[in-house]
């Protein structure tokens, strides 16, 4: 019998684990996985806090239903029926400027309308099929691509609020082949934005019209989707389907290495482990640390992987306290507003079951890439500069009945310029090391959808090699 590793209990180890259990048991093979996490609570960074009548997501809400990865963990997990999708209220998105909350337009006409860009601005973005095409393929940062392509208020109020929103990054550093691959890929396809969206909307009519099913042409899209009882169904669920004798937690991982009576090594603080294949979904600094004795170039590598802060404030109010309209997914706040959070959630708006009857609950972040030092400020004061910025932006006076504060120190890796360079190397060195694989959200994709794809290759890449030996 071969034996497998998986270091990691967030939701890329527990997919990877269990995929591997069920690919190598459609293969014949007979394989011993094991997982170890550190912490005796599975699951990482999803984490559904139930308290008071409230559900409060400690990291992620949900995944977009629009990439088939989950859906089909979902359904391969006899899950499919405790989905939630998010309500359709929650398609109206806004951005806070000029004093404002503004909705994010989602044609020509509401763009044309919208008070969030300036006219000048629109003017610039109307120069965009005119704008040449990037010569050659380095690596360029997602500003530098906003202002190239879309102008610089463009910038400030689209892109680089939601590379807050998305990555908690800052788009000064961030790649932008990394961070959205489908957009350098449209432009090296098209030559522009605006032109590829034209012709992929011709193309989207005719596989309509000939009964084809087909993606939309504006990007990934999709809906919102979690569970009634929050995302981290999803991880128990994993949890539960591989089972006590394949989970050792409260035990940390603390160095792999070549030897033993199996081809690696894993110890922890108090057990040694012998193992065909070590699969390490851990994040890249303990992955880093983790693989330092094997391959000290690799850890090099791992170590240029930043992380961005993060503080995540949950506020409960009674809904006739506020007068602010709620029918939303809620706001980003781009940097120049000199607010103390990056947006607000209106947690309450976009899923059922998230606060009691008759109460709401706002979920807004702060820190990031732009704000690191936020992390460290006292409950009091992320407390009051939460509800300044509230009082500000949504009229919002009254005290909230319900507090809670969860702090990430480190929270999203950032896909900075260079990352895919960085990626393609670890690769490479992974590959002279048969038996040993990395995966998570620190290389191809930070989101839950991407957690998992990321899960089915390693599994099936795994199960491979260990079939071709």
């Amino acid at each position: 019998m071969k034996k497998a590793i998986v270091a990691g209990g967030g939701i890329s180890g527990l997919a990877t684990a269990y995929l591997l259990k069920t690919r190598a048991a459609e293969e014949g093979l007979e394989l011993d996985v094991t997982l170890v996490e550190r912490e005796e609570r599975l699951g990482g960074k999803i984490w559904s806090i139930k308290e008071e009548g409230y559900l409060c997501e400690w990291g992620p809400n949900g995944f977009l239903d629009s990439k088939p990865q989950t859906l089909d963990l979902c359904r391969e997990l006899g899950a499919s029926d405790l989905l939630l999708r998010s309500n359709d209220n929650a398609r109206k998105r806004f951005i806070y400027t000029g004093g404002a909350l503004n909705r994010l337009p989602e044609n020509g006409p509401m763009f044309l309308k919208s008070g969030l860009i300036s006219w000048p601005g629109k003017l610039r973005l109307a120069m965009e099929p005119f704008i040449p095409k990037k010569a050659g393929d380095e690596d360029e940062t997602l500003a530098a691509f906003g202002r190239r392509r879309l102008g610089d208020e463009a910038l400030r109020k689209l892109i680089a609020p939601m590379v807050s929103g998305i990555f908690a990054g800052n788009p000064e550093t961030m790649s932008l082949r990394s961070c959205f691959p489908r957009i350098a890929e449209l432009e090296d396809e098209y030559g522009s934005l605006v032109r590829a969206m034209i012709r992929l909307a011709k193309k989207k009519k005719q596989e309509v019209a000939q009964g084809k099913a087909v993606a939309s042409a504006a990007g990934p899209g999709g809906v919102l989707t979690s569970f009634r009882d929050g995302i981290q169904a999803l991880t128990d669920i994993l949890a539960e389907r591989l089972g006590p004798d394949t989970i050792v937690s409260g035990q940390e991982v603390l160095e792999v290495s070549r030897g033993g009576s199996l081809p690696w090594r894993v110890r922890t603080g108090s057990i040694d482990m012998d193992a065909d294949l070590v699969i390490l979904a851990t994040p890249a600094y303990a992955t880093a640390s983790i693989i330092q004795g094997v391959d000290s170039d690799m850890a090099g590598i791992l170590r240029q992987i930043p992380y961005a802060t993060m503080t995540v404030v949950c506020f409960g109010y009674d809904r006739e306290r506020i007068a602010h309209d709620l029918n939303g997914f809620g706001y980003l706040i781009p940097k120049e507003e000199g607010m103390n959070t990056l947006g607000t959630l209106w947690d309450s708006s976009i899923f059922e079951n998230r606060a009691p009857e008759g109460q709401v609950l706002l979920r807004s972040m702060m820190g990031g890439a732009c704000f690191p030092e936020y992390v460290n400020l006292t409950d009091e004061e992320v407390t009051g500069r939460v509800k300044n910025d509230l009082a500000t932006i949504m009229g919002i006076t009254a005290p909230p009945s319900f507090v809670r504060i969860f702090r990430h120190h480190q929270a999203i890796p950032q896909y900075t310029v260079g990352h895919s360079t960085r990626v393609a190397a670890l690769e490479q060195r992974a590959a002279s090391l048969p038996g040993l694989f990395l995966t998570g959200n620190s290389y191809r994709g930070i989101g839950l959808n991407d957690c998992v794809a990321a899960a089915n290759r390693t599994a099936g890449e795994a199960i491979a090699q260990l079939t071709s030996r």
